[in-house]
Order: C-alpha cells, then structure tokens, then sequence
C-alpha cells in the first residue's frame, strides 16, 4: 500500500466522532451515504472494542433503517454477552443523538474440527482474476464478470449489464484515512456489494438494500476479495440476494441482503459514464 492510498477512507476520525468523506457519498440520493461505507465503519467500532484473541468474527448483522447523511457520525458498541465460546456485541450508529443504523456482531472461539465428512453444495469454486494485464485502477475500484457473455473481467459496468450471473473482484478503501483496515472490517465493506451483485439486472439497479448479514468461516487472507451471486429472489417490491464471498484460497463465507423497490431512482450502469470511474459511481 502507498502513501496515497493512505490519504484514501471513507471517514476522517476527529474528537467528536467520524467526518464522511467525498467517497463515502452514494449514488442514491444526494447528501446520504453508501452502504459499504457504513458496515465498515461499524464493523471497524465493533471489532476494535470487542475482538478477542482466539475468536473469529464469524456473523455480521447490519440493519440500515434510516438514511444515513453525510455528516458527523458516532458509534456506540455494548457487550450483550461474553462466554468462553461465544461472544456477541452490539452497536448503534448515531447522527445528531438519532440512531440511524444498528449492528449485532457475533464471535466465536476457533478449535478443532469435528469427525466425519460433511454435504456442501456442489459449485464450481469461484477464481479471482489475475489482475496483470488488466486495466484496473486500484483501491476501491472493482473488477466485474458475468455469465450473460462478458465472463472476461473488466472494471467497465455496461459490459456487464444484463440478467445474468454475476461476480466481482475488489480492494475496498480503508475506512479510516490513515488507518489501514483489518481483513474483517476489509469483508465487511467488499460484503454489502451483495445488493449490486444480486440486484443489477438487464435494465441497472432498482432496489436498495436494508440491511447485510455477513457470516464467514475465517478471515480473509487477501487484501483484494470477492463476490459471487448465488441466488435472487423478488416479489412486491421486495428481493433477497445472496453470495458466495471468496479470496485468494478459496469461498469462506455467504452473505445476504435484503432491499426494497426504489424504482423511480434506479441506476442505469449501461451508459458510457460507467465504462470508468466505477468506484465513483458505486
């Protein structure tokens, strides 16, 4: 990583809490911010109060109730439970003393495997890109592939919009300027990109995600990981998207979202703006 990469985040920390920055600000409405940038933020505050030695954290439950501004953030974590095996911390998100967002995070102690062999769904294990080669600007801008006759990554979105599977490659940004993320703040940040994974069809993006569950078997072990769409289902206005999250080794973990219609706002990533500066645009 440079030293510009470092003057990179989506928050500045000061005395009074977190200053959003310029990338943090999402494409849905102006003076909010996206997703990825507030699950990593409280993934980040869960972890640094509440990580042990030993423990992985292994489920990340974020509920974005409320549009999140651009504006001084706070976050405030309690313990719920703390066992030998088990612990679970919560935290709430806070803009002007309100509670925008809640978080629940949940570890548990690593130990031996059991016995015995056991069922797993039977798909293709999902590769990384080999990134030499391609025209990929970095930290924050991710590379895509899909099924529906663009399987060669690109970090041009209109190559890829159409209504089949999809995948995708990406360093996030650090949280914080200055300070370089942990792998699982890193997953957290990369794992609520679920919604655009599940949710992008032929036509762009028309819903927007309430919430992200993130729940991993260990910690990835790349700085750059994955995404790859495992399945999608919509009726009323509602979906349920879901991934299969991934690094350099191999699948570890699933996450899930749930979104809402937002129809009159949706985004079209077929137009030519698209075909650069995808992580602006994100």
């Amino acid at each position: 990583m440079t030293s510009t990469d470092l003057r990179l985040g989506f928050f500045a920390e000061s005395d009074g809490g977190f200053e959003p920055q310029r990338l943090a600000r999402s494409s849905w409405g102006h003076g909010t911010l996206h997703g990825s940038a507030v699950c990593g933020l409280v993934a980040r505050q869960l972890e640094r109060d509440h990580g042990r030695e030993g423990f992985v954290p292994s489920r990340l439950t974020v509920d974005i109730f409320k549009p999140v501004r651009s504006e001084l953030t706070t976050v405030q974590t309690r313990i719920v439970r703390a066992g030998n095996r088990i612990v679970v911390a919560d935290a709430d998100v806070l803009q002007d003393g309100e509670v925008v967002t809640r978080a629940t995070l949940v570890l548990l102690r690593a130990g031996e495997a059991p016995a015995g062999e056991l069922w797993t769904k039977v798909n293709p294990v999902p590769h990384p890109p080999d990134t030499l080669g391609i025209d990929w600007s970095g930290p924050g801008a991710p590379l895509f592939s899909s099924d529906d006759g663009a399987e060669v990554w690109s970090s041009s979105m209109p190559d890829h919009q159409g209504n089949g599977r999809k995948r995708m490659w990406q360093r996030q940004l650090d949280v914080v300027v200055g300070e370089v993320s942990s792998p699982f703040v890193r997953a957290a940040t990369v794992g609520e990109m679920t919604s655009l994974m599940t949710n992008w069809g032929s036509e762009g993006v028309g819903y927007i995600n309430a919430d992200l569950t993130m729940v991993v078997s260990r910690l990835p072990v790349s700085d750059d990981l994955g995404l790859e769409a495992e399945n999608h289902f919509a009726a009323g206005g509602i979906s349920v998207g879901s991934t299969t999250m991934y690094d350099r080794q191999g699948a570890f973990g699933t996450c899930v979202v749930t979104a809402l219609s937002n129809a009159r706002r949706q985004i079209d990533f077929g137009q030519d703006k698209f075909r650069v500066g995808a992580r602006a645009a994100l």
